[in-house]
């Protein structure tokens, strides 16, 4: 009985429309200053999760960024601006934005566009020296953008 009614508010909820998918990486829609405005997915990002793919996996922001609110990330870049009052510089839209393709903020920036797949120019296959073939898969998922998202708003000057 417990599972029926479980499952009958999951499919309730998903009919509402409050469950979506997520937007594809050829499908968000930014503004004139590079700014996406709606979620990639409709759901709020996890704050603490941002915090971890600032230092891992295919996110890595410090390798060029400092954060002094992670002092335990070693070896933090100096290449890009220090994100300490991120959250204060920039709107949820902008910084969305920006981690998703900051070639449409910054043009000419040399950060990665995180949620892109088509349009590059000539993209390697690891250390093989040929181009990649195939579909090219974005560096962070929707969510993991919106989760990005969620813990640069917590970078606020106080």
């Amino acid at each position: 009985m417990k599972n029926t009614l479980g499952m009958a508010a999951i499919m309730a909820f998903a009919g509402s429309g409050l469950l979506a998918e997520a937007v594809a990486p050829a499908e968000v829609a930014y503004d004139d200053y590079g700014a996406v405005e709606v979620s990639l997915t409709g759901a709020p990002g996890n704050v603490e999760n941002g915090a971890v793919l600032m230092n891992k996996g295919s996110g890595n922001c410090v390798a060029c960024h400092q954060i002094a609110a992670l002092p335990e990330l070693a070896f933090q870049g100096e290449i890009g601006p220090a994100l300490d009052g991120a959250g204060s510089r920039w709107t949820e839209a902008e910084l969305r934005g920006i981690v998703a393709n900051a070639k449409k903020t910054f043009d000419g920036t040399m950060m990665p566009s995180f949620y892109k797949t088509e349009g590059y120019i000539r993209l390697g296959n690891g250390f093989t020296g040929k181009a990649a073939e195939g579909d090219v898969p974005p560096l962070l998922t929707a969510q993991d953008v919106e989760d990005v998202v969620a813990f640069l708003m917590t970078l606020k000057d106080e």
